[in-house]
């Protein structure tokens, strides 16, 4: 059983969302649901990211289906990244964005804070 947790600014972020896309936290149910069967994801829905330097295994969300955006499909543009830690079953919520509107990729430094 894989259990779950969210960095502080993770649950910052995710309150600002779900203020426009009230459907957010069905929507981030669902993924639990699929990550708690396969943590690492599915290519090319969920990438590893590399170049940080870290043993600890971490991911982005790139394709994460939005309800209330309707039309948009899994190409919501709402990015979440995590970290999956496998000797502890655990999946920690570090980032979560939109992309179209912040413009910007992930922010390794609060990765690095959490996981040196």
């Amino acid at each position: 059983m894989t259990s779950f947790s969210e960095a502080k600014e993770f649950s910052r972020e995710f309150s600002r969302l779900l203020k426009k896309w009230k459907s957010l936290r069905t929507d981030l149910d669902l993924l639990k649901s699929v990550l708690g069967d396969n943590p690492r994801g599915y290519e090319p829905f969920v990438m590893r990211i590399t170049g940080l330097k870290l043993k600890t295994e971490v991911y982005k969300v790139k394709h994460f289906r939005c309800a209330a955006m309707k039309g948009k499909g899994a190409r919501s543009g709402i990015r979440i990244i995590y970290a999956y830690l496998p000797e502890q079953r655990r999946i920690d919520f570090i980032e979560i964005y939109y992309k179209e509107k912040d413009d910007k990729d992930c922010d390794r430094e609060r990765i690095r804070k959490y996981y040196k």
